[in-house]
């Protein structure tokens, strides 16, 4: 459940961080480097997302 939320928090760090690498950076290279960082951010959410959902219930009944 908690590797779940680190992956949304993931997911939510990388919409406000490409917010502003699209929108309020005007620096090229400080715009690519965040840009970058956000799509691993959302690259490595979708991964984690990924191993949840195909790791399956943990619990035996």
């Amino acid at each position: 459940m908690w590797i779940s939320f680190g992956s949304m928090g993931f997911m939510f760090l990388a919409i406000i961080i490409i917010y502003f690498s699209r929108y309020k950076i005007s620096n090229k290279i400080l715009k690519f480097i965040t840009a970058f960082a956000a799509y691993i951010f959302m690259i490595l959410a979708g991964l984690i997302m990924l191993w949840v959902v195909l790791s399956g219930p943990t619990m035996e009944a």
